[in-house]
């Protein structure tokens, strides 16, 4: 049977940690609790980090279309 993209990401789906790349270099961390097919994503317990302090960012809610890659946090 065949993978789709949205179907990784249920996987992932308030289990553990990913680690979001935005468009401008930024980073950012948190449990994955929904997304929607446009990539708008809600994160839980966010952070980023910048300059070597990390920012707690609590719940987020990320456009997709500022999203390159979403991948699982190995903690």
């Amino acid at each position: 049977m065949t993978r789709r993209p949205l179907d990784i990401l249920d996987q992932v789906l308030n289990r553990q940690p990913v680690i979001i790349s935005l468009k401008g270099g930024r980073e950012i961390r948190g449990v994955l609790q929904g997304y929607d097919v446009h990539m708008n994503l809600v994160l839980d317990k966010a952070e980023d980090e910048v300059d070597g302090t990390v920012r707690k960012l609590g719940t987020l809610i990320v456009r997709g279309d500022n999203v390159i890659y979403i991948t699982p946090s190995i903690e």
